[in-house]
């Protein structure tokens, strides 16, 4: 690359901090970046700045007690967080989840997969100039978040996935709620495309801008749309199916070109799939069952058993102040969260406490690549290549 001339001489790069409070890298991310003129020569993601130490935490708590803090690491998507401890959890006690309780999670965590896309949409397309877009999907995202507020009485840290099942009964008619946003959905994405796929300001800022090929992707260890816009189809939920995913009819949107339009385009795809398991879930969900295990001295008795049994009673306050006790072991636990990979590392020494818990964050991951997406390109497509890689800054720090 040609070196800048002045009077004196050649020039030296020019270094630059972007971030930590520059509303395009969607968090507390510093990128320091070394630039020749307009061109960036070096990009070096600085991160910590959110470190909230909940890894650590949830060696101070309960099996149980620790889900609330499972919500606020990928925090656009805390329903996907639950349902990967809560799995990890249950594959070290040997617990079986009814069928029912894995559907109504299946149903739950694909809408939270809509939720987190329609926010990634509109904050990516505003930070390239598309107002409306930010508009549209944040009225679609409220449609959801009433839904998540009707079943567990919170819009956002619901905590409502539990170790054996769920937290509450979902109420009678909440599938109302599921089938209309089924049925205006498709109509909503393809208002979307029509404002952007053709576009061609959207075109020419995504264009062949942070292309990751699929060589990068798989040595970067990307996972989610990062690695499905570079060509390769890979999936845990089609992989290593959990939760009753191996019932479901779905494709896996993959894009060939690596670049930030072909991630554009997988995540748009994504939602129209989820839409897909959303549709099947809701049939397969019988209208009566048990919505979690029964497993005494483990899951909490009824409030009806433990208001008229002396042994539900017995068994409600030794669980809430003592917790339950695994049997010393390892496991490990992966899903597909809506950026990729996310898995739970989970030892038990015994004791009602875990020994320890790692989370495997997709969006930590995923964001090593970004050198890769802006060396070479210019200053403006920098925050195309921050935004596409999809990344929450709660995950990455944890």
């Amino acid at each position: 690359m040609a070196t800048l001339e002045t009077q004196s001489g050649p020039a030296e790069p020019m270094i630059l901090n972007m971030g930590p409070q520059h509303p395009s890298t969607h968090g507390v991310l510093r990128v320091i970046l070394e630039l020749d003129g307009e061109v960036v020569l070096k990009a070096k993601p600085m991160i910590g700045y959110l470190h909230t130490g909940i890894e650590k935490s949830c060696e101070s708590k309960t099996y149980s007690q620790a889900i609330t803090l499972t919500d606020r690491i990928d925090y656009l998507a805390p329903l996907s967080n639950n349902l990967c401890y809560c799995l990890a959890a249950e594959k070290l006690i040997g617990l079986e989840v009814p069928k029912r309780a894995q559907y109504i999670r299946v149903l739950l965590t694909e809408l939270t997969r809509i939720t987190s896309h329609l926010v990634w949409l509109g904050t990516h397309a505003i930070d390239l100039g598309a107002m409306s877009v930010f508009l549209y999907s944040f009225r679609e995202r409220e449609e959801i978040m009433k839904i998540y507020e009707y079943v567990s009485g919170q819009r956002m840290m619901t905590s409502y996935f539990r170790i054996g099942g769920l937290a509450l009964e979902p109420p009678p008619d909440w599938l109302d709620l599921v089938r209309r946003v089924v049925a205006n959905m498709p109509g909503h994405i393809d208002e979307y495309e029509n404002l952007l796929t053709k576009n061609r300001i959207w075109e020419g800022r995504t264009r062949g801008v942070g292309v990751l090929s699929a060589k990068d992707a798989i040595a970067m260890g990307a996972s989610g749309p990062m690695l499905r816009g570079s060509g390769i189809s890979y999936d845990t939920r089609k992989t290593f199916p959990y939760s009753s995913y191996e019932e479901f009819d779905f494709d896996i949107p993959v894009e060939t070109a690596g670049d930030c339009y072909a991630r554009y385009l997988v995540r748009i795809a994504e939602m129209r799939e989820s839409l897909k398991i959303v549709a099947q879930a809701m049939e397969k969900i019988p209208p009566s069952g048990p919505f979690r295990a029964e497993a005494p001295g483990i899951i909490p008795p009824s409030r009806e058993e433990m208001k008229t049994s002396i042994e539900g009673l017995i068994y409600h306050f030794k669980i809430f102040t003592e917790g339950f006790a695994p049997p010393p072991g390892e496991v490990y636990q992966a899903i597909e969260s809506p950026r990729g990979e996310l898995g739970v590392y989970m030892v038990s020494d015994g004791s009602p406490k875990p020994y320890r818990v790692k989370f495997r964050a997709p969006s930590f991951v995923n964001l090593q690549s970004l050198p890769l997406l802006c060396e070479g390109r210019l200053l403006a497509d920098v925050v195309a290549c921050i935004g596409t890689t999809d990344i929450v800054l709660g995950e990455v720090d944890r």
